[in-house]
């Protein structure tokens, strides 16, 4: 009798789960890993941000210009004393008379003013770009009395090496 009782027994199971080595093991890979990850993470954050600038100052320069040409063309109300540029920023998205039509119709340049995405959130759209007036010099650029052209206020340097402001 005592075989068969004997033969009635399970064989034992070797315990399941995972040794403290095991799990140390996993935890320090996933941290190697992670480490890793951060840097390519903030690189890609980063190069999103400047297509986003890029994007927002070729959409400025542009209506900047496409409005010059309005005025050249005798669109837009002229002055004596007016340069042909906006006046300001929000002037492209208000828009200005097309006095070329008996019902002077509204001309817009801008849908909507693009913000710099490396400003600060509490800022408004316009507040977030430095202007600068025609009759200021490139290298030290100045408001006036129109907008000849825009820079991020943003500091920092891109990707490229060059800073954000001479973009």
């Amino acid at each position: 009798m005592r075989r068969t009782i004997r033969a009635l027994r399970a064989p034992p199971t070797p315990p399941s789960g995972f040794t403290l080595v095991e799990m140390i093991i996993t935890v320090v890979i996933l941290g190697i890993l992670t480490t890793g990850a951060f840097p390519v993470a903030k690189l890609a954050i980063q190069r999103t941000k400047e297509q986003e600038l890029r994007t927002g100052l070729r959409q400025i320069r542009e209506a900047i210009d496409a409005y010059k040409q309005a005025f050249d063309e005798g669109r837009v109300v002229r002055q004596a004393d007016s340069s042909g540029y906006p006046p300001s920023l929000d002037a492209l998205v208000t828009g200005t008379d097309d006095v070329k039509t008996p019902q002077k119709k509204q001309i817009f340049f801008l849908r909507k003013l693009p913000r710099n995405p490396f400003a600060a959130e509490e800022l408004s759209a316009e507040g977030t770009w430095g202007k600068r007036s025609y009759e200021s010099p490139y290298d030290s650029p100045k408001e006036g009395k129109d907008v000849f052209d825009v820079y991020p206020l943003a500091g920092g340097k891109g990707l490229n090496g060059i800073p954000y402001r001479d973009w």
